[in-house]
């Protein structure tokens, strides 16, 4: 199985696609979030940081969805890391003896 890379530099997120389909500016997210710097937002939509567990949580119950499907594509990903570890894990064990 090919390695997966996760290019931690831009973090993929699916921000920008629930702010808009919900009909929001970043300005009126970053009010609900109560934080006043709303270029956070666009940080976090660009995927150069990181929002908190709790902002995570927020942003899921002001877009009303689940707090995994504003990251599907970053857990896909770490899901693919983690099976290319399982598989040499299980072929390192095929070839221990017992």
């Amino acid at each position: 199985m090919k390695e997966v890379k996760t290019d931690y530099k831009r973090i993929p997120n699916s921000l920008r696609k629930f702010r808009k389909m919900s009909g929001y500016t970043q300005k009126q997210v970053a009010f609900f979030l109560g934080i006043e710097n709303a270029g956070m937002i666009s940080c976090w939509e660009n995927g150069a940081r990181f929002p908190s567990p709790v902002n995570i949580f927020r942003l899921a119950a002001i877009y009303h969805t689940m707090a995994d499907a504003l990251y599907i594509d970053l857990i896909r990903t770490v899901r693919r890391e983690i099976q290319v570890r399982r598989d040499r894990l299980e072929a390192r064990r095929e070839l221990l003896p017992e």
